[in-house]
Order: C-alpha cells, then structure tokens, then sequence
C-alpha cells in the first residue's frame, strides 16, 4: 500500500462542492469520512434516485499514509455495528472501547462495503435472527466489493478527481432495478442461512454481552 496510487470510485447525490473532507454522515460502515470504492456499480446503486446524482473517478495517493486494513470475519461486523450505533457504550463497555481506539492514528480505512444484499444480513445479525456461524457463512457467499475510507483530512488532500460523470436517467432506471434485485438476493440468501445454522454459534446480544 505505501507507494501505491489507487484509481477509486465515489458517488454523490449532488455532486462535490469545494474541498474534499471526512464529512459522511455519521452512522457509515466505517464511521464518519470519505467512501470510496474499487468497483463504480456500488457508489452508483446508492445515488440512482437522486436528481444531480454524480458519479467520480478519483485518484487515491497512500505513499504517506496510515492505513488500516479491517478483513472479513466477525471483527469487521462489530466494527460496522459500532458505526452504526448498534453496538453501544451502554450495551458492551469493553467491546465499545475496542472498537472506539480503532481510529487512532489512522488516515485510511480498507474494507468491504456492506453492499444491498449484505444489509439485509447484516440487519437480520444484529435484530437477533441469525447466529455469528450464519453471518460468517454468509460473507463468504456474498460477492462484496471493497471500499477505502478517509478519515482524516490528510487523507481527503490525497486525493484527486480525475473524471466526473453526471447519470442518465435510463442508467437511474438501471440501477434501481439492480439494487431491488441485489436486497432481493440478500432475502433470499439470510433466510437459506438461517434455516442451515440455526442451532449452531451465538446471537448478538449473546456476544456483547
């Protein structure tokens, strides 16, 4: 990663203004930065219904910074349920502490994106209605894109739009067929799980507890 210039995707539901910052909305896979990801379908799939939605070819430059890799296993489903604030202070003090140190020092965030069909599992994880065996089986089925998050404003000065392209709207009607078709398949697939392993590993509130 260190020496390495990494072409990256964002999408923008009314296009950039000004300087590129951490300023997502707060409760993100990842927390609070700047998404962006390896694949342009993603970004595309969560901008299709807005009208000045954009879609960016970005230029990411890691020679200087800290990065830090989240892989896919339970920890990294923790994490986004930190984020979300389905993992509370309240509910698991020392899981919250964890994960609340995981920022430090840190410019950019790699992992993968909870995408539409992994939302419906991931959602069915924490609502207590499949186990950490179902959710971990479930990763590996699951073709989930990857996505690099800056955190820090150094981060976001390392970066450069290289292209911008404003969506049509038969690409929007596109989309959102494929995004209803992708939460479908994820329906399909925690409800598959859940029968298989139903008795087998722990619930959530199993384990922050």
């Amino acid at each position: 990663m260190a020496d390495k210039c990494l072409k990256l995707f964002h999408g923008s539901k009314n296009g950039i203004s000004g300087k590129i910052s951490p300023v997502s909305r707060t409760l993100c896979d990842f927390g609070k930065g700047f998404y962006m990801g390896t694949e342009k379908d993603q970004p595309m799939t969560l901008i299709c219904n807005y009208k000045q939605a954009k879609l960016y070819e970005l230029e990411l430059d890691c020679s200087n910074l800290s990065v830090k890799e989240i892989p896919l296993n339970l920890d990294w489903a923790l994490f986004v349920a930190f984020n979300r604030g389905r993992l509370t202070k309240e509910l698991s003090p020392a899981l919250y502490e964890k994960y609340a140190v995981y920022k430090d020092n840190v410019d950019i965030f790699k992992g993968y994106i909870a995408n539409d069909r992994m939302f419906v599992v991931l959602d069915r994880f924490f609502d207590g209605d499949i186990t950490d065996i179902a959710l971990i089986e479930s990763l590996s089925a699951l073709k989930l894109g990857v996505q690099y998050v800056a955190v820090t404003q150094k981060a976001c000065d390392a970066i450069s739009v290289i292209n911008e392209y404003k969506l049509t709207l038969e690409q929007k009607k596109n989309l959102v067929i494929k995004s209803e078709e992708n939460r479908k398949m994820g329906v399909s697939l925690a409800d598959e799980i859940c029968r298989k392993y139903r008795r087998e590993g722990k619930y959530f509130d199993e384990l922050i507890k």
